[in-house]
């Protein structure tokens, strides 16, 4: 089995995103959602972009966002890949498929079978779906280093490609890999040393690991 892509998110500076760049992460991820620690300025995204290029895929995270919200980031963020992480239902995230003609990642959160099958809901419609860790009511929806039971994920048959968030570590990253047979992880706080300060050590660690499966 081909090791599957990685995604850092929540990259907030310059150093971090050299550190993605130099483990060859796939995609890295910039938030546009001001609660969140790792919350990016336009212009902040601008220069980071700017400072990709096309060495990784840039996934553009947003919770809840009208168009034109997501108009800017993706703009800003030279995004390639639109990632919805709140409650965007089916017809909403359809709406933006189409209205920005991106591909579009939809997360969803799980703490039971039942929260995995509720992908099925997206499933003609979403590019990916991210399976994260459901967080308590009234908190982030995602970053918060939570993970679920990923043995949940054993039976779901959906025709989408799909990816596992939540709590992943350099760690536990490859267990992780190995229960689910994910083709794509994706990691945030658990490459951090603060909320929102990236580890470059961690990083590397992150990937080599993924890889190594």
């Amino acid at each position: 089995m081909a090791p599957p892509k990685i995604k850092i998110c929540g990259i907030t500076s310059s150093a971090a995103l050299d550190a993605c760049i130099r483990a060859q992460a796939d995609f890295v991820g910039f938030v546009f959602y001001a609660p969140s620690p790792r919350n990016l300025t336009p212009s902040d995204a601008a220069e980071l972009a700017a400072q990709v290029g096309t060495r990784a895929k840039k996934v553009g995270l947003f919770v809840n966002a009208d168009d034109l919200e997501i108009a800017e980031g993706v703009q800003a963020g030279r995004l390639d890949i639109i990632q919805l992480h709140g409650s965007e239902s089916p017809e909403r995230t359809a709406q933006i498929k189409t209205r920005f003609g991106l591909p579009v990642w939809k997360a969803l959160p799980v703490a039971s079978a039942y929260d995995v099958e509720r992908a099925l809901q997206y499933r003609e419609i979403a590019d990916l779906i991210l399976f994260d860790a459901k967080t308590p009511k009234g908190a982030l929806p995602g970053g918060m280093g939570l993970a679920f039971d990923w043995s949940l994920l054993a039976g779901y048959s959906g025709t989408a490609g799909w990816g596992l968030a939540g709590g992943l570590t350099p760690e536990n990253v490859g267990e992780a890999i190995r229960i689910t047979g994910t083709t794509l992880v994706d990691t945030s706080s658990g490459v951090e040393s603060a909320p929102g300060v990236k580890d470059v050590d961690r990083i590397a660690a992150f990937c080599n690991a993924a890889r190594s499966q």
